[in-house]
């Protein structure tokens, strides 16, 4: 992997990494209403669920797939190809909503961008990596469920 790909796969995380904090330092952790609570508490089980059907093994916090991954179309993978990143918006979007400022949404909406990007470099390296990763795109979403 060249000097230049190693360096946007780490400002990617950095970025990401970055925003969660801003957004755990800036507010509660907990959602005090009910529905948002519900909303994050689905956003974590739905993170936790992807690393158990991906495998401890073939996860990377990098786009950069690693040379043992696999494709998984299974769990959560069977409809959306970036469930991980979909819990990270539904955990924190109802932080946000929870302590509104328009600095904690403009956290989240750069954390969403960073996520997008991420998704969409990550999709290229993987088109090239994974045999079938091309027919798994035609056949799921890439974030959100029904939408994208």
């Amino acid at each position: 992997m060249s000097q230049s790909n190693i360096l946007k796969s780490f400002t990617f995380v950095i970025i990401q990494f970055a925003c969660l904090g801003l957004i755990a330092i800036t507010g509660p952790i907990f959602p005090g209403n009910k529905l948002l609570l519900t909303v994050e508490l689905l956003g974590l089980a739905l993170g936790i669920w992807a690393v158990f059907v991906m495998g401890i093994g073939n996860f990377n916090v990098t786009p950069d797939p690693l040379k043992s991954s696999r494709l998984v179309t299974r769990g959560p993978y069977r409809f959306i190809r970036h469930p991980m990143y979909l819990a990270l918006l539904l955990v924190t979007l109802p932080l946000v909503a929870t302590e509104f400022s328009v600095l904690r949404l403009a956290i989240w909406l750069a954390l969403f961008i960073d996520l997008v990007v991420k998704l969409n470099y990550e999709e290229g390296i993987l088109m090239t990596r994974l045999e079938g990763y091309r027919d798994y795109r035609q056949r799921s979403y890439r974030l959100i469920p029904f939408i994208y």
